[in-house]
């Protein structure tokens, strides 16, 4: 099984990326996806959490906002955060992989923000950046998760540049389409060459 590791910052269009890639028969794996469900089913990432991020959770459930606003406030306090979850969810992701290859998947995709950070990276036969202007991320991220400016602006502040993506992967797929169907199309064309490639 191949294994392709997209990257990028948020709002960029990683999500599309992913897309188009099932699209193709390729399982995907979402890393946010995963920690997610790991805040739903681990008491033992919670009470990490919670001990390093005090009042972040209440009753066995992580306030997002209320860790959003002080880890996107200090990259000192993000590298803790990622320290406490990195591992947990690669520990996870490894085992969803390993199912899917004896499943008989021929193709898989993660989708990691921190994809060689987390040493996600690592699991991966190749490496994709997806990337879109600045301005465009700032406001998809409004749109999508209903936050304002200044906050969007916060968590773009608190991720890699560009550049940090372009020396450590492979391929880079740049979003500048106003349509999000033409930046599909795109990455469909993209991954269907890179499969007949491999």
């Amino acid at each position: 099984m191949k294994v392709i590791g997209i990257t990028g910052p948020t709002g960029a269009g990683k999500t599309t990326a992913l897309r188009a890639i099932e699209s193709l028969g390729g399982v995907v794996f979402d890393c946010d996806r995963v920690y997610g469900e790991l805040l739903e089913t681990s008491e033992e990432l919670l009470d990490a959490i919670g001990q390093r991020f005090p009042g972040t959770v209440r009753d066995g459930r992580l306030d997002r906002r209320a860790l959003a606003a002080v880890v996107f406030k200090s990259p000192g306090e993000l590298q803790a955060l990622n320290r406490i979850t990195h591992s947990r969810v690669a520990a996870e992701l490894y085992g969803r992989l390993e199912r899917a290859r004896e499943s008989g998947a021929a193709l898989a995709a993660i989708d990691a923000i921190s994809l060689f950070e987390s040493g996600i990276s690592g699991f991966c036969d190749d490496t994709v950046f997806v990337t879109a202007p600045r301005e465009t991320r700032v406001r998809r991220i409004m749109l999508r998760d209903g936050i304002d400016e200044n906050y969007a602006e916060a968590r773009v502040n608190a991720q890699k540049p560009d550049e940090y993506f372009e020396k450590r992967c492979a391929h880079r797929l740049v979003n500048n389409f106003s349509d999000s169907r033409e930046f599909f199309r795109y990455c469909q064309e993209f991954f269907r060459r890179y499969i007949e490639y491999v």
